[in-house]
């Protein structure tokens, strides 16, 4: 019996164990011959998306001439983050962290992320999500990192959003679901936490006037 109960509480530490490691194994792996590790798929506002293959493909870290840390290529993060130093000029104070770490659950909404140097609205509040804000997603079941992406265009009822790395048959670009209700603003997406936009340059440690997220 003692044996039984050994194997059991054995069988229960490794197979999840064992699952994450096959699943690390094969989201390496290219499945799309239509597409090479790197091509040029789209792009917003002249920066470019480009492929990844499997979402834990990685090609080595992308670092700017003078060594500010873009992300590692072709990851999500390093597609917003070399967004916003081309369009914008802008560096981020912390230049690593997954795509969750993006946004600060401990931050009030409408706030300053110092980490990004970048104004916080929580998904639900009274601030609408407007083009070029990032968007951060939260982790699932099957990536524990979040996910991250741009704006592209606001519609009435639904946003377009640019991204890399949405896995290989996945489309650099999303349309998202977007609700007012008693003048609050949600995308509806069980995973979106909120949304980072840059802060006026003429004041860079500005805020805007402070609602509560949804409880």
């Amino acid at each position: 019996m003692n044996k039984r109960r050994f194997a059991l509480a054995a069988a229960c530490v490794l197979l999840p164990l064992i699952t994450l490691a096959l699943y690390a194994g094969i989201t390496r792996i290219d499945p799309n011959s239509q597409h090479q590790v790197g091509d040029r798929l789209d792009e917003l506002n002249g920066v470019a998306i480009y492929y990844n293959g499997g979402v834990n493909s990685v090609q080595g870290r992308n670092l700017t001439t003078d060594g500010y840390n873009l992300g590692l290529r072709y990851q999500c993060v390093e597609f917003i983050k070399r967004y916003y130093f081309e369009r914008h000029g802008h560096r981020m104070p912390d230049t690593y962290g997954h795509a969750k770490d993006f946004f600060d659950p401990k931050l009030d909404h409408g706030s300053l992320n110092a980490q990004r140097a970048m104004l916080q609205f929580g998904n639900g509040g009274l601030e609408q999500p407007q083009a070029e804000d990032l968007l951060v997603f939260g982790p699932s079941l099957f990536n524990r990192y979040g996910h991250v992406a741009i704006v592209a265009r606001v519609e009435q009822n639904s946003l377009e959003i640019a991204q890399q790395n949405p896995g290989p048959y996945g489309s650099s670009r999303e349309q998202l679901p977007l609700a007012q209700h008693e003048g609050r603003w949600s995308i509806e997406h069980p995973r979106v936490l909120g949304w980072l936009r840059l802060a006026p340059r003429e004041d860079p440690e500005a805020t805007v006037a402070v609602s509560p997220a949804t409880p």
